[in-house]
């Protein structure tokens, strides 16, 4: 890399058996023996210099003083590279760590490598990741899982991959996409996840970005997408295609198994120097933001981000080393896919089921009742799917059935009401209920060992959330961000409070920054979950960490009595009206989806404007690629039935404005405006629009968050309409 001779000096290694710092900085360079639970690599003599290249790599070896490192009990230093700030957006330079004097925030820092390694020496022959080829299920242990990252590491050294340059993955998660990752991060690469609905342009961009010398990808769609840039890529140095063999033929491509025999001839002890240079305060992983306000944003994450912020969450679950159970699904690019699949399993040892390609176009369910997962992730459109399904089902059920699960659904929601106030009241026919009803559905779901159904990434409404109560299967809700590696505030069974997003983790702390008279403030972290900084780009990290290295989230929320946090809008969001009143819109967007189901997607409109207003989307059916069509969905379908409507596509809606449509969405609002705190708050018009709002069609992120200003560019003529009429 250009500049890297002038980077940061080799680590030096003082031990220090007795670290104390105060929410600052571990000292540069120091070694950190107290606490520590892994096993690092290598001995305890540093390399003079940290290797640069393959041949420095080569000739810093001694061959009489091989690098082995063994999978058996090895010693208990880790090093950290010096450092003189909190923050960086050099690729090269690390950063002081958030450390504690005590608690979770003193643990002894550590690599991604010693993370892995002590799970392998203690668990090695116990499964680790599943992948379904040809409807069987294939296992890798934790030993071979941790030999194949060994083994992809030597090809990427093989390939050319420098220190600090990016390996791009593109592609479905995978057994590959795992193995890829560890292995670019054990080889001293900065492993890149790329979104696999990235247009070429947006592929040129994160890989121009985080200067990638390898891209890993799927199948040949995606490899199609990079070829058609690579000219444009002066660092790309192979493409490595994991599915399947590429239709071209050119000697910078190779397949998986081809790119797996690369590095056969590379020996152990160079691979060995180059892991045994990682440093836990230094960047491992780019997690690129989705871009919404322009381009996407290279997040910096250290090991220390990443091992410390699994080995804290883990903490606050009941788990069983060897016996928990993962599906692989979200995308491994977003931060909380990454964190939980990828990172998790390797804190408690857990076995990974991956899912199929299509699994959020409905293939989802068939392997979680094979895997019959202990956690499960899902983003809020994942349950909502999952309740519109259950709801058109309990629909076509007997008269009989549905009181019965009526039934059983008020008493669920009574205990769950009661137990998430730690009153624990267990109402009468409740063990009947579960009986009849909540076990069914779990192990129709193929829920029937989750312990905890965790939701994030987006805001989900309350009226899903009470709705997996009443079925006795409680959502617990997680707040974070890229730039906190993932969590911050956590919700756990017997520690919730809906609609809050939990309590900070331990080790953390949350600042509320300029409150107003109700509590609500920005929402700031500080913790060694907090990222480094953003990549080449110095002044957005500024705006990001303040001067005494809190995070600001640009999120508004408040706390209760009980430190429970409440995310009560996003400053970026906030509706500042003609008038100049502060209007946070998913609250009322939430109120009117509760009151009218049948609504899909709603976004408010009203910046700069004399008034609000809102754009609507009708539930549809999803094509197989998940893109909208115009087929209204069973529960639309439903509810023109009970209401004498005959129509069956979106189109002949608002083709016909049907009226009995219209006004049950006008009495909705209706009953959202009357609850209104103000005049400026009551929403004045709204417009039906014939596409449901999609990730294929740009409207939502890849975790199905809206990106209002795209869908405002996108609307922009309905919008102007909307206010035009209002003028004349």
């Amino acid at each position: 890399m250009d500049g890297y001779t002038d980077s940061i000096p080799s680590p030096e290694r003082q031990t220090v058996s007795d670290l104390k710092t105060h929410s600052a900085a571990v000292p540069n360079g120091d070694a950190v023996t107290e606490n520590l639970k892994s096993h690092p690599s290598g001995t305890t003599e540093a390399p003079a210099q940290t290797p640069t290249s393959l041949e420095e790599d080569t000739a810093s070896l001694s061959l009489e003083e091989p690098r082995v490192i063994p999978l058996s009990k090895t010693n208990v230093a880790a090093s950290l590279a010096q450092a003189d700030q909190l923050w960086s957006t050099s690729r090269n330079k690390a950063v002081q760590l958030r450390m504690e004097d005590s608690g979770l925030g003193s643990e002894t820092p550590v690599t991604v490598h010693q993370l892995f390694l002590e799970t392998v020496e203690h668990y090695g022959d116990y499964p680790a990741l599943k992948s379904k080829k040809e409807g069987q299920w294939e296992t890798l242990t934790w030993r071979q899982y941790y030999e194949q990252c060994r083994t992809a590491a030597k090809g990427f050294l093989k390939l050319g991959l420098e220190r600090y340059h990016g390996v791009g993955i593109l592609g479905f998660n995978s057994a590959e996409w795992f193995i890829a990752d560890i292995g670019c991060i054990l080889a001293g690469g900065l492993a890149t996840g790329i979104y696999t609905t990235n247009s070429p342009e947006a592929c040129q961009y994160v890989a121009a970005n985080c200067e990638a010398n390898v891209l890993v990808v799927e199948n040949q769609k995606q490899l199609d997408k990079i070829l058609q840039i690579k000219d444009h890529l002066p660092h790309l140095k192979a493409i490595v295609q994991y599915t399947g063999e590429p239709q071209q033929k050119a000697p910078f491509l190779y397949t998986w198994a081809d790119f797996m025999k690369l590095g056969e001839d590379v020996p152990d002890e160079q691979l060995n120097a180059r892991i045994d240079s990682l440093r836990a305060n230094e960047c491992c992983t780019l997690i690129y933001t989705s871009g919404t306000t322009g381009n996407p944003k290279g997040v910096m994450l250290s090991h220390d981000n990443l091992t410390w912020t699994a080995h804290t969450a883990a903490t606050l679950v009941d788990f069983t080393y060897t016996s928990e159970v993962l599906v692989s699904y979200l995308p491994l690019s977003h931060v909380a896919a990454q964190m939980v699949d990828l990172w998790l399993s390797i804190v408690f040892a857990g076995t990974v089921y991956f899912a199929d390609p299509d699994a959020l176009k409905g293939s989802l369910g068939n392997t979680l009742k094979e895997a019959r997962p202990t956690y499960f992730l899902g983003v809020p459109r994942v349950w909502e799917k999952m309740q519109e399904k259950m709801k058109s089902v309990g629909a076509k059920a007997s008269p009989m059935r549905k009181r019965v699960a009526d039934w059983a659904k008020s008493i669920g929601l009574q205990y769950n009401c009661s137990a998430m106030n730690g009153e624990n009241a267990v109402p009468w026919g409740f063990m009947l209920a579960n009986n009849l009803v909540f076990k069914k559905v779990r192990a129709v779901l193929g829920m029937d060992r989750c312990k905890i159904c965790f939701t994030g990434a987006a805001p989900i409404t309350r009226d899903t959330l009470e709705y997996f109560m009443s079925l006795n299967m409680p959502l617990m809700e997680l707040y974070g961000m890229s730039e906190s590696s993932g969590p911050h505030s956590v919700s756990v069974n017997n520690n919730y409070r809906i609609p809050s997003c939990g309590k900070v983790m331990p080790g953390c702390k949350t600042k509320l920054d300029n409150p107003d008279n109700d509590g609500n403030g920005e929402i700031c972290f500080w913790g060694r979950h907090v990222f480094m900084g953003y990549l080449n780009m110095p002044d957005k990290t500024a705006e990001a960490l303040d001067e005494d290295g809190w995070l600001h989230s640009g999120d508004l929320g408040k706390h209760d009595d009980s430190e429970f946090l409440y995310i009560t809008g996003r400053i970026k969001e906030l509706i500042i009206t003609a008038g100049g009143e502060n209007i946070p819109p998913v609250p009322i967007e939430d109120a009117l989806k509760a009151e009218v189901p049948i609504l899909s997607n709603i976004m408010l409109i009203g910046d700069k404007l004399k008034f609000l207003s809102m754009l609507l989307t009708l539930k549809c059916v999803v094509d197989d690629n998940g893109e909208p069509t115009d087929e209204l969905n069973p529960e639309v379908l439903d509810f023109c039935q009970q209401n004498g409507v005959i129509a069956t596509k979106v189109s002949e809606v608002i083709a016909n404005k049907e009226p009995a449509i219209y006004k049950a969405i006008q009495e909705g609002l209706e009953r959202v405006n009357a609850r209104a705190t103000s005049n400026a708050q009551k929403v004045q018009k709204w417009v039906l629009v014939e596409r449901d709002f999609s990730v294929g069609g740009g409207e939502l992120g890849p975790t199905m968050k809206l990106r209002r200003p795209i869908v405002a560019k996108m609307y922009e003529e309905t919008i102007n309409e909307i206010y035009a009429v209002a003028k004349q």
